[in-house]
């Protein structure tokens, strides 16, 4: 089974080579996927350096949904997984997250990162991804623990047939929102998770687009 690995890249100039070297030291059949966001630093050139990827750039800033989308339009693999440069997720986990896909029911795997271990999270970003999570379940009939993880194994045709148009992070809800729909079959595995206080981080503005965002796919 062949992995898409989409990696949206915006000014991380200091972590994305740990980052991809770590992706390709994991033992899994893979294509590697990067997409810089129009990176204020030198990214882009610290990608253009680093061989065995494929280097996407956008000309003007779009988002993390953007270049979502811009990867999974060239990704080939049986499965896709998005993968932050920022380190806070970690790529060991790929195996495991695989093994769901043995059952051929199994449409998308989230890692989730309240079942596993890592460093824990701020405590307004905690709160956040719960209330997420759990607005979510109530409109479309979920059961997972963790909608906003970054890790979403999904197979490609369907991954590709959702039709996503989010250009920002609201890319995640409108990921999980069309599955459920869908009544897609999605299983859950513990993940590890470290995070940084400092970076990108989701704030009110995503927070109140997100619950906007699952409001009008529920409506639709």
């Amino acid at each position: 089974m062949k992995l898409s690995v989409i990696v949206p890249v915006y000014n991380e100039e200091t972590s994305v080579t740990e980052l991809v070297e770590r992706v390709k030291a994991v033992p899994v059949d893979k294509e590697i996927i990067t997409v810089d966001d129009h990176s204020r630093d030198n990214t882009l050139a610290v990608l253009n350096r680093i061989p065995g990827i494929r280097v996407i750039s956008h000309p003007v800033n779009r988002g993390k949904g953007a270049a979502v989308r811009t990867g999974l339009a060239q990704a080939t693999g049986d499965v896709v997984v998005i993968q932050d440069a920022d380190l806070e997720y970690s790529p060991d986990d790929y195996p495991v997250m695989l093994e769901p896909f043995s059952d051929p029911r199994v449409d998308a795997v989230y890692g989730s990162r309240f079942r596993g271990s890592g460093n824990s999270f701020l405590l307004h970003s905690k709160l956040a991804n719960y209330l997420l999570t759990f607005f979510t379940n109530a409109l479309f009939g979920g059961r997972i623990t963790d909608m906003e993880t970054c890790y979403k194994l999904i197979r490609r045709p369907l991954f590709q047939g959702l039709d996503l148009v989010a250009n920002r992070f609201e890319i995640e809800p409108e990921i999980t929102a069309k599955l459920l729909r869908k009544h897609c079959r999605i299983a859950e595995v513990p993940i590890q998770y470290n995070a940084r206080k400092a970076g990108k981080k989701i704030g009110p503005r995503d927070g109140v687009a997100a619950c906007i965002a699952l409001a009008r796919w529920y409506v639709r």
